[in-house]
Parts: structure tokens; sequence; C-alpha cells
């Protein structure tokens, strides 16, 4: 698991408490895929989990969690690979991460 628990802790660059308040903002629950129309879209679910697993001690991680930072950590990849042109400042891809513990702006 040392691995991929550091490839998550590397992936996600977010603190559970900059997560937490970014997730109750309007553009956290505007963007991402939904299943319908008012449901909750996949990257605001995974980013409750995201803040679950940030305050999980990493011998108390289970192989579920381990499923899910795996997930996390290919959709952190796979979207930063997909950075678009110009200012990301207030764009859909940047909040998108964001639902997912990364923020591209953030040093």
């Amino acid at each position: 698991m040392t691995d991929v628990y550091e490839d998550f802790r590397a992936a996600v660059n977010m603190t559970a408490g900059e997560l937490e308040k970014w997730l109750k903002t309007e553009q956290s629950r505007e963007v991402g895929q939904k299943k319908s129309e008012n449901a909750e879209s996949v990257g605001h679910d995974s980013g409750r989990k995201i803040i679950k697993l940030l305050h999980t001690r990493k011998g108390d991680l289970t192989e579920e969690d381990e499923a899910h930072m795996r997930k996390v950590t290919g959709y952190v990849h796979r979207h930063l690979a997909q950075r678009p042109n110009g200012d990301v400042k207030e764009t859909k891809w940047r909040y998108s991460l964001m639902n997912w513990g990364h923020d591209p702006l953030k040093k």
C-alpha cells in the first residue's frame, strides 16, 4: 500500500479543510458527471471520500480505501494532461480537479 498511499498524497494537494470548504461552494456542485440532473456528481462524491481518507491513519486504510486512492490518483493524472490553454483560474477543468482534491494553481 505504500506506493498507492504516496501516489495519492502526491496527487491530492488540498488539505481536508480546504477540500471540505471547496465542496460547499456552488462551483463545486456545478461540475462533473451526474447520473441525473439533481444528483451529486461523481467528483463531488469522491471529494467527500477523500476527506475521510485524509483523516484516516495509514495503518487503518482498507482495500476499498486503497481502490479509491488509485481511482483518485488516476483521475488527477489524466485530467492534468488535458489542461486547457490560457488562464484556468475560473474553469470547469480546475473546479473538477478540485473536487478530486487537487488544485492545479496551488504551489
